[in-house]
């Protein structure tokens, strides 16, 4: 790709995959490293990824949830502790073997999760109930060999992400953090990013190794491909038994805690790249916009510059003050054109445009980026701006509500789903539970179980795949 061709130059419609790959790149979110599989984080890519965090952190804390940190080394001989749950990471493991020129005996695994070094520390730290709950979030990187086709932000061999791990007395109380976790997941991503969930329950067989069950959140993007979009597990006793996380209650009697796990990662940002995004280039909502409104002074003289300019730098001034995120493009190589195709590309939310003439009329000029639209706006009301933001944001959120309803459907007969589903789409359809069924689907077809959404078990209807008394309604799809 060189440095001139700035524009896509497929259409998200005709090559979703090309438009993807060029959209990231040159709207300047990442960029390919040197080692395959691997990519490497521009400004703008993790300034979002910043805001996020932000977010997050923020309402952990309320939750009291405090961050911590874990190094990215773990000896083999933890892994061990908990085989069951290792043996799913096994053929995804980068391994340390040597220090310089030895050997290093005992193998480390670069992390691909956190649970056994995590519990090996925690059974440290937890000796009665006084030590509980016990509840920690660590950013960390992972690292898993990805063998399959890799993707910037979907599928890399290493990525940013946040993973949480609590320590509770009771049953009761770690499945209710479970639920507040996802509940936090859900309304961050529709109310930052912009993008609808389903939530539910995962089928046993697509669950995390080592949980006693997993909650997830799932949504369709534009190809008709499903994406798991955060996950929250409940953990029960699986790990506090192995890895001896125990802890004497108020009569000294010692008990095995009850434990959850959970996290996000980075692919929330190629979630938003591919909802939002259009022929154009990104499309940003604006809560996590790096910059939420660009102003570009237009002039044709020296004269008219430094007018211009000046009432420029003003008006940025008033933003700020209001906590809103505010460029000024000032480049005098460039053309006013020019600009506005560059920062379309970065998917600023808002271009707000002045010239000599909107000195005379003391107004400005805004162009919304994610429909087009295009309004004057007296310089006096500048000051309620904010209001439009958040109306960008709402709308973007109806916008992809109302694409995620398109592409679902409710579907009865399997010769009907096997026709439909190359397509793409979330198909809502019975199932008996039996997982011969599930994976006979999955072998037939390449779709499986995203989500059992709450409130679709116990339904009465008949199994897609054998006809028999179905036991709940999942969403099936082809996914990422």
């Amino acid at each position: 790709m060189s440095k001139e061709d700035k524009g896509i130059t497929v259409s998200k419609k005709e090559d979703f995959s090309e438009w993807y790959t060029q959209v990231v790149l040159k709207a300047e979110l990442a960029d390919y490293a040197p080692v395959k599989g691997l990519i490497v984080l521009r400004p703008d890519g993790y300034s979002i990824w910043e805001l996020l965090r932000d977010t997050f952190d923020k309402k952990f804390s309320k939750n009291g949830i405090r961050n911590g940190f874990l190094p990215v080394l773990i000896p083999e001989s933890l892994l061990g502790k908990e085989q069951k749950h290792f043996a799913g990471f096994n053929p995804e493991v980068f391994w340390v073997t040597h220090s310089g020129e030895n050997e290093v005996g005992d193998k480390l695994a670069l992390r691909p999760t956190s649970e056994t070094l995590a519990y090996t520390l925690y059974s440290k730290w937890i000796q009665s109930w006084r030590d509980l709950p016990l509840k920690i979030n660590f950013w960390n990187t992972a690292l898993r060999a990805e063998i399959k086709a890799t993707k910037p932000f979907l599928r890399t061999s290493e990525f940013l992400w946040q993973e949480g791990h609590t320590v509770h007395t009771t049953q009761d109380e770690a499945e209710k953090e479970v639920m507040k976790i996802l509940d936090i997941y859900k309304n961050t991503v529709e109310n930052e990013l912009a993008i609808p969930v389903v939530t539910g329950k995962k089928s046993e067989k697509e669950k995390f190794v080592g949980a006693v069950y997993t909650t997830t959140m799932e949504s369709i993007m534009p190809d008709g491909k499903a994406l798991q979009m955060g996950t929250s597990h409940f953990l029960g006793q699986n790990f506090s038994i192995p890895f001896e996380v125990k802890f004497a209650d108020k009569d000294n009697v010692e008990h095995f805690a009850w434990q959850t796990s959970w996290g996000v990662s980075w692919r929330l940002i190629g979630a938003m790249i591919m909802v939002h995004g259009d022929d154009k280039g990104l499309v940003l909502p604006p809560k996590v916009a790096p910059i939420q409104i660009v102003i570009v002074p237009i002039y044709k003289s020296e004269e008219t510059k430094e007018q211009v300019i000046q009432k420029a730098k003003e008006i940025k001034e008033e933003l700020e003050k209001q906590d809103i995120r505010v460029h000024i493009d000032d480049r005098s190589e460039l053309t006013p054109g020019y600009k506005f195709n560059d920062w379309e590309m970065k998917g600023v939310p808002l271009r707000m445009e002045i010239g000599p003439k909107d000195l005379e009329k003391q107004s400005v000029m805004i162009a919304k980026r994610y429909n087009k639209e295009k309004l004057s706006m007296p310089i006096s009301e500048i000051k309620n701006i904010n209001s439009i933001l958040e109306q960008i944001q709402k709308d973007m959120l109806e916008v992809a509500k109302k694409q995620g309803k398109e592409n679902t459907v409710e579907i009865l007969d399997y010769s009907e789903f096997k026709s439909k589903i190359s397509s793409g789409g979330f198909f809502k359809a019975y199932w008996c539970g039996n997982q011969e069924c599930e994976e006979k689907i999955k072998e037939e077809t390449s779709a499986d179980i995203r989500v059992i959404p709450f409130g679709s078990e116990d339904v009465s209807g008949k199994c897609l795949y054998c006809q028999k008394q179905s036991q709940s309604k999942p969403i099936f799809a082809r996914g990422y």
